[in-house]
């Protein structure tokens, strides 16, 4: 397999994805295309080979079976972490039904598809039982699907550490709701690999993608301060001061940094449930927070402490 489209390849988890791509397939004939409905925010892929950038328009089905069309596998990592209900349905549910019926249409042999952790129809959050319907959507079509659900992802441009040792730099105390929440996080590497070994898998399944240890919210609120050199009180907020916190991010210009769909997802421990197999399975020791971290939160000083703002505003 060489010919691949991955949607969602612009993001955080897609440029690991591609890179992984790219390792695998070399050059040659290799192709690895990338749809997007905003072509600036794939420049950064450009320089990577046999990738290719097309336009796209997510809601025109007869491109998007255009666009799937001679694929050996298609790679889906589109996501949204704030929305209303309508916007996590159409992103996280009816397009994966769209992307499993122009598949099928199209035949193609494979699906790789990232939903979430936690991810069930009865979640007391939007965003996981959107993700619920995606899967559901995907596995019950007629084209073969592995899903992936990683827990929260860290790397070099993570929306998670990076953030908190932003805001570090910023106040001097650290509001927290849901400072209990437990997390297995990923190394966003380990989850491309999986990704990419997805694609030479027999039969469909489902992973868990998650790391070797768990952490409280606080936990790791704590550790991205103490990494980026300016350590913070944090503040545990009772719930009902947490749901104000976010009632309120919800209302500022741009992306929220918090959502109290967010709180609702948090109610749910973000880690293996061991029901599932795991990255072990697919042969990937994953990768400790630990290791990882303190070296890209230690160096982000003058112009780069600026990064994590200017990936919230989309600008590079």
């Amino acid at each position: 397999m060489n010919n691949f489209l991955v949607l969602g390849g612009t993001g955080f988890l897609g440029l690991s994805v591609c890179e992984r791509l790219v390792e695998r397939t070399g050059s040659g004939d290799a192709r690895v295309v990338v749809p997007t409905r905003h072509s600036q925010r794939a420049a950064h892929l450009l320089p990577l080979p046999i990738i290719e950038v097309a336009p796209w328009n997510p809601d025109d089905d007869a491109q998007l079976e255009r666009l799937v069309h001679r694929r050996d596998a298609v790679i889906n990592l589109v996501g949204v972490l704030h929305g209303s209900e309508a916007e996590f349905r159409r992103v996280h549910g009816d397009l994966p039904a769209r992307l499993a019926r122009a598949c099928a249409a199209q035949g193609v042999p494979r699906i790789v598809h990232v939903s979430a952790l936690g991810a069930d129809a009865g979640a007391p959050s939007m965003y996981l039982r959107s993700k619920a319907a995606g899967e559901a959507a995907l596995l019950g079509g007629p084209v073969d699907t592995v899903i992936l659900r990683p827990s929260v992802m860290f790397g070099e441009h993570d929306r998670l550490m990076n953030r908190f040792a932003a805001l570090q730099r910023v106040f001097p105390v650290m509001p927290l709701p849901c400072a209990g929440a437990r997390f297995q996080p990923v190394w966003v590497d380990d989850v491309a690999a999986a990704v990419v070994r997805a694609l030479d898998l027999r039969q469909g399944e489902t992973f868990e993608c998650v790391g070797p240890a768990v952490y409280t919210l606080r936990q790791l609120v704590e550790l991205a301060g103490q990494w980026s050199g300016h350590p913070r009180w944090v503040w545990p907020l009772p719930p009902a001061l947490g749901r104000l916190q976010a009632s309120l991010l919800e209302r500022l210009p741009g992306e929220p940094m918090m959502s109290r769909d967010n709180l609702a997802s948090m109610q749910v421990p973000n880690v293996a449930t061991g029901r599932l197999p795991t990255l072990a399975k697919l042969g990937i020791a994953p990768r400790a927070l630990e290791s990882v971290m303190p070296d890209l939160l230690a160096w982000r000083s003058g112009p780069a402490r600026l990064d994590s703002w200017r990936a919230l505003a989309h600008r590079q």
